[in-house]
């Protein structure tokens, strides 16, 4: 009689032992499914569905991939096409109003909640309450490990003028001395949101988003080099310095952001030496102390001679401001004593 093969039961083994595997693969990746893939909504659970959840749930599965070392943000890049006849849903069940096409990487609208939209026209889009920030928040700035880092905006870094209030209005911003024509670059890795110009403002500048939930802001300059939509690396020429805009001489306005309300430069960054203070940027509430103080209402008593002209200038607001918040025009008489809100 013929002796079976040998092998017969070894091949038994190999394939037995390969059905346990498949098993037990399938088995863990269903365990290692994301909570968002558990956390789609049924018809019996829309009633209770819980919007603000579900964005808590996806800027935290969204903010652990923003460090994550190896992505290749260039690789996914999607349309988003702007226009303010109409709105779109981001996916953080924002919604979204645009003003332009331009094809960026979706982790930068998906990285935090607040960046559940993009508007390349205005600096503060974001419409976030102050008062309601009341937690510690641990920023990191840069980290080399995984790839980022970070630069001085401009070369020399002399305070021209510092952050605080300036006669009846805010300066947002740290102004540093330059050249006209000095190079100016982004201090973290980032991509650029806004490429505008104000002629009695901020002249020609530029925002930049950044990975790590800031947006730093660099106004006056000469000439711009970058478009929106164009991801930049730290330490790379954005523009050239200036003295566009509202200005009495070149400097670099720079401006730092978190959910467009400003923040103190000298908070992160020691210009007296040209250094960063620390690689994390612990965000509490007293960094927007002064805009809660902003928002505070204030009045004005009309004197001899004064008139809305006269006045805008005097607390550096437009004049449209002051006829919105008082139900007058422009063209209304204006009487000594006269209680005017001017914010």
């Amino acid at each position: 009689m013929r002796q079976p093969e040998r092998w017969i039961p070894l091949v038994v083994f190999c394939l037995l032992l390969s059905f346990k595997n498949l098993a037990q693969e399938k088995k863990r990746r269903n365990k290692g499914a994301s909570r968002l893939e558990q956390r789609i909504i049924s018809p019996d659970e829309l009633q209770i569905f819980d919007a603000d959840r579900y964005r808590e749930d996806l800027s935290e599965l969204t903010n652990t991939l923003i460090f994550e070392e190896g992505i290749d943000l260039k690789k996914r890049l999607s349309l988003v096409s702007e226009a303010t006849s109409y709105a779109i849903w981001a996916p953080t069940n924002i919604l979204v109003e645009v003003a332009e096409k331009v094809l960026i990487d979706s982790i930068w609208i998906t990285a935090h909640e607040y960046y559940g939209l993009w508007d390349s026209k205005k600096v503060n889009s974001y419409d976030f309450d102050p008062r309601e920030f009341t937690d510690t928040l641990s920023v990191v700035l840069y980290d080399p490990y995984l790839g980022s880092n970070w630069s001085v905006p401009v070369e020399n870094t002399e305070i021209n003028s510092p952050f605080g209030r300036r006669w009846y209005r805010w300066h947002h911003g740290t102004d540093l001395k330059l050249a006209v024509g000095d190079p100016v670059k982004a201090v973290f890795d980032g991509i650029v949101r806004v490429r505008s110009y104000e002629r009695y403002g901020y002249g020609h500048y530029v925002v930049i988003r950044h990975r790590n939930g800031l947006e730093t802001l660099y106004g006056h300059l000469s000439k711009v080099h970058v478009v929106v939509g164009q991801e930049i690396r730290a330490g790379e020429i954005l523009g050239l310095g200036g003295n566009t805009g509202r200005s009495t001489g070149p400097h670099l306005h720079f401006e730092v952001r978190y959910r467009g309300l400003s923040i103190d430069p000298t908070e992160l960054f020691d210009f007296e030496i040209g250094r960063i203070k620390s690689p994390v940027f612990m965000l509490t509430a007293t960094s927007f102390e002064h805009e809660i103080r902003l928002r505070e209402a204030i009045y004005h008593r009309v004197r001899s001679g004064e008139n809305l002209s006269v006045i805008a200038r005097r607390y550096g607001v437009r004049m449209s401001q002051i006829t919105r918040l008082n139900g007058i025009s422009t063209r209304s008489i204006l009487r000594i004593g006269q209680r005017l809100q001017i914010q």
